[in-house]
C-alpha cells in the first residue's frame, strides 16, 4: 500500500475509536472507568510508538525550544515569575494540596508528601488566581498547547514517590523558581527511568536505573513523566517549581485524536471541580 492508502487506513480508524472513546467518556461515572479510558488512549499511542509511526519520547529533553519556542520567553521572565511566586509562598498555607488535584487519575504515595501548588490553569485559565500573579499568567498565555500550569511547592525533607504519570498525550516541563541554594548540594531532584523495557515489568524499584535531574533556578527541563519516577526536596528550605503539562508534539493522524480526548477530560465535571478547588480566596 501507498503511503496516502495508509494514512486514510489509519485516519478512519482513529475517527472510529474517537467516537467510541467520546461515547465512552461521556458515561464515566468513576476513579476506576476514568483509569480504564486513559489505559486505552494510552494503548493507541503505544501502537503507533511501536510500529514505529510515532516518535518514542526520551526520559528528559534538554533541546526543547524548537518544539515549544515560548518556553524561551517563559525563561527570559525568570525574575518576575520568581518575584510573584515569593509574594504567594507568603500564603503558603492557603495554596491548595496536590492530593486535592488528582480528579481520580493518580492516586496512592505521591499525594502523602507535604506538597502544595497555586494552580493557572486546568484546561481553562483560572482568573481569580491568576490575577494574583499577573505577570507570570501574560507570559503563560503565550503558550500554545498548555493545558495545566502551576507552581508545585514541595516543603523540605519531602519524597515524591516513584509512579508512573496517567497520560501519554502530554511532555512536562518544570522551570525551576524557588532552588535553596540553587541546588549547589544536589538535594532537589527528580529520577527518571526511561527504558521502554524496564517500564513494562512495572516494578517500581526500577526506578534507581533512571536518569537523574537536578533543577537550577531559572531553567527548564522537559520529561515524559509517563515513565517510572520519583522526586524529592531533602534540603532545609522550601522547593518551588512552574509545572507545566503541554500537548505532545506528534504527527498530524494522531495529533487531532490527541486533541479529541483532551478536549473531552478538560470539559469533564471533575476538571472544573479541580478549578473550583484550586481557587485561592
Amino acid at each position: 500500500m501507498d503511503a496516502l492508502t495508509i494514512t486514510l487506513l489509519v485516519v478512519v480508524a482513529l475517527v472510529g475509536f474517537g467516537a467510541y472513546a467520546k461515547r465512552r467518556f461521556e458515561s464515566l461515572p468513576s476513579k476506576k472507568k476514568k483509569k480504564l479510558f486513559t489505559k486505552t488512549v494510552n494503548d493507541v499511542f503505544s501502537w503507533f510508538e511501536d510500529k514505529g509511526l510515532m516518535r518514542r519520547t526520551p526520559a528528559f529533553n534538554h533541546d526543547y525550544h524548537s518544539d515549544y519556542p515560548a518556553l524561551r520567553i517563559l525563561e527570559r521572565g525568570y525574575a518576575d515569575v520568581r518575584e510573584e511566586c515569593l509574594k504567594l509562598l507568603d500564603m503558603k498555607d492557603r495554596l491548595t494540596d496536590v492530593r486535592a488535584l488528582g480528579a481520580g487519575y493518580t492516586e496512592g504515595g505521591i499525594h502523602l508528601a507535604k506538597w502544595k501548588a497555586f494552580m493557572f490553569k486546568s484546561g481553562d485559565f483560572i482568573e481569580e488566581n491568576c490575577a494574583r500573579a499577573p505577570k507570570t499568567t501574560a507570559l503563560l498565555k503565550r503558550i500554545p498547547g498548555l493545558y495545566t500550569a502551576f507552581f508545585s511547592v514541595l516543603d523540605p525533607h519531602q519524597e515524591i514517590t516513584p509512579h508512573w504519570g496517567y497520560y501519554k498525550g502530554f511532555l512536562r516541563y518544570h522551570l525551576g523558581v524557588i532552588i535553596p541554594e540553587n541546588n549547589v548540594n544536589k538535594k532537589c531532584w527528580i529520577r527518571v527511568n526511561g527504558n521502554a523495557e524496564e517500564n513494562a515489568r512495572q516494578d517500581k524499584a526500577l526506578v534507581a536505573n533512571g536518569e537523574t535531574y537536578y533543577w537550577k533556578n531559572g531553567e527548564g527541563i522537559i520529561f515524559d513523566d509517563n515513565y517510572l519516577h520519583e522526586a524529592a526536596n531533602e534540603s532545609d528550605d522550601v522547593r518551588v517549581v512552574l509545572w507545566l503539562d503541554m500537548r505532545r508534539p506528534m504527527p498530524f493522524y494522531v495529533q487531532w485524536f490527541n486533541r479529541l480526548c483532551l478536549w473531552l477530560v478538560y470539559n469533564d465535571n471533575s476538571v472544573e471541580k479541580i478549578r473550583r478547588g484550586a481557587l485561592i480566596s
